[in-house]
């Protein structure tokens, strides 16, 4: 006589094999349709809980209940397809660790609607199902606000078309698909990367293979329309703070290199010599740093002064961080429409605060980038910089730019959905923040005063 509990462990096994196979044989067949998604396809591990209440993920694994994949399946090999798809888009575009101060119900519903859209337009057999009406109702709706729909578009857009309880939980219903509850999940002991590092790289990598595959005339109009939300996520996921980096130098500073020098020795020849130390402490480190640089506002009456101080607040955040800045720097910001306004010379983080806290626009004219930089050029000519490294231009785009390339790198910042970059030149960089990320980070750090 069996066992009734060795019987009921024995068909658990069963089905927990029968499931990781059902997994496998989704993931490849992904694969096979989609070659550029074959890192972050291998990216997810895969668990069984038997307490979960369907499929879910937290960036490293994939958790399911037995019973519920079991069911999928049988509803259509298709929908275990676009499921695995559903959750590896999610950790691709940051969804599990971008919602910041947003509500968790909405934002929940704008990813799914956002991950949802990109696999309707993907025509793949292997997960292609025809979209229903109320879908691509609510696709024509969201894409009259947006050119790409992205979570943090769509979020913005439920809030402004104050939709009903009723019409939430429609939406809701319509887009579900896994569970979220593992999102806020605390980092599993051993994984060498952090979660959003990890999925950064991947996108990163992806944009990276498909644009390999660009030049193929047969590549679709879905992958094309992937690989542009692919940019757009890329683009837009910018970290500030590491971008601001790209424009230090190396350089050493008079302070005592705490790496290199042994306090061990140096008390011990204190203590038996009195007055000598066994090692001198070394005067100097080398260190990378910002030291001239130039911030140039678009003070034209198409760019918000609102978005102009958020701005200030968030180069001030990171100009007020010791270890990447001089304690004496030259900064200079200049105010320009069609002719520079003003130019204000900073030199300490203290002044910086004053300005930000003081900050006025002058000029209303329209935009010409070009005074900003020949006024930059003649004090370069004159010495007034040395080191100058690169020039933040913060504007809308909606003006008319230099033709020649300038010798130090020039950046032009814009908002989100605030701004036109058409015409803007080949050898300029250009970054993109989000209007509502500028105002979390800002909150979070509550101004610095130091």
């Amino acid at each position: 006589m069996i066992d009734p509990t060795r019987h009921r462990q024995l068909e658990e096994l069963n089905m927990v094999n029968l499931c990781t196979q059902i997994l496998y044989h989704s993931r490849n067949e992904l694969y096979l349709n989609m070659h550029f998604l074959d890192i972050s396809l291998s990216s997810l591990g895969l668990e069984a809980d038997p307490c979960s209440k369907g499929i879910a993920t937290d960036g490293y694994l994939i958790y399911y209940n037995p019973e519920a994949l079991c069911s999928l399946y049988q509803k259509g090999r298709i929908y275990v397809n676009r499921a695995y798809l559903h959750m590896v888009f999610h950790c691709l575009f940051c969804h599990l660790d971008t919602r910041g101060k947003r509500g968790k119900e909405y934002w929940n519903l704008a990813c799914d609607i956002a991950i949802e859209s990109i696999i309707d337009r993907l025509y793949k057999k292997c997960i292609h199902i025809a979209p229903s009406p109320f879908r691509r109702e609510t696709y024509l709706r969201l894409g009259s606000k947006m050119k790409v729909l992205t979570a943090e578009g769509i979020y913005q857009a439920l809030q402004t078309m104050e939709v009903t309880e009723q019409q939430y939980y429609r939406l809701a219903t319509e887009f579900y698909v896994d569970s979220h509850e593992r999102w806020d999940a605390d980092t599993p002991p051993g994984q060498p990367i952090p979660r959003q590092s990890k999925w950064n790289d991947n996108r990163e990598k992806m944009q990276t293979e498909m644009e390999s595959m660009g030049q193929d005339t047969s590549k679709s109009d879905e992958d094309k329309s992937l690989l542009e939300q692919v940019r757009v996520e890329n683009r837009e996921r910018y970290d500030y703070k590491r971008f601001l980096r790209k424009f230090a130098v190396m350089k050493e500073e008079m302070q005592v290199d705490h790496d290199s020098f042994d306090y061990i020795y140096y008390t011990y020849g204190l203590t038996m010599y009195h007055n000598m130390p066994l090692i001198e402490p070394l005067e100097s480190k080398e260190v990378y740093r910002i030291e001239d640089f130039v911030l140039v506002i678009d003070t034209s009456m198409s760019c918000s002064g609102e978005l102009v101080r958020r701005f200030l607040e968030e180069t001030y955040a990171v100009l007020s961080e010791e270890e990447s800045y001089f304690k004496k720097i030259n900064v200079h910001i200049i105010q320009c429409d069609d002719q520079v306004r003003a130019d204000t010379v900073i030199s300490s983080r203290q002044q910086m605060k004053e300005y930000r806290e003081n900050f006025v626009i002058e000029g209303n004219g329209r935009t010409d980038f070009r005074p900003a930089y020949e006024y930059v050029n003649r004090l370069k000519a004159q010495g007034i910089f040395t080191r100058l490294k690169g020039l933040l231009y913060f504007t809308d785009g909606k003006g008319i730019y230099p033709v020649k390339m300038p010798s130090y790198d020039t950046a032009f910042v814009f908002i989100q959905n605030q701004y036109e970059d058409v015409s803007v030149p080949s050898w300029a960089i250009k970054l993109i923040l989000e209007e509502q990320e500028i105002e979390e980070q800002i909150g979070e750090k509550g101004g610095i005063d130091l």
